[in-house]
C-alpha cells in the first residue's frame, strides 16, 4: 500500500476525492429537486398517497 502512495500525493489526493464527493452529492440533491415527487423546497406534492388519511379500520 505504501508504494501507491510514494506514486500519488496524499494531500492532493484527498482534496480531489473531497472535491468529487462533494459535485456528487451536489447532482444528486439537484437531480431529486428536479423532480415532482422528492422537491423539498415546493411542499408536497398535490394530490400524493403520502400525507393520506388512514382507512377506517374493518367493523364486524
Amino acid at each position: 500500500m505504501w508504494r501507491i502512495w510514494r506514486l500519488y500525493d496524499p494531500l492532493r489526493a484527498m482534496v480531489v476525492q473531497g472535491v468529487f464527493l462533494f459535485a456528487l452529492a451536489a447532482m444528486i440533491h439537484l437531480v431529486l429537486l428536479s423532480t415532482n415527487k422528492f422537491n423539498w423546497l415546493d411542499g408536497p406534492a398535490t394530490g400524493g398517497a403520502q400525507n393520506s388519511a388512514m382507512p377506517a379500520p374493518a367493523t364486524k
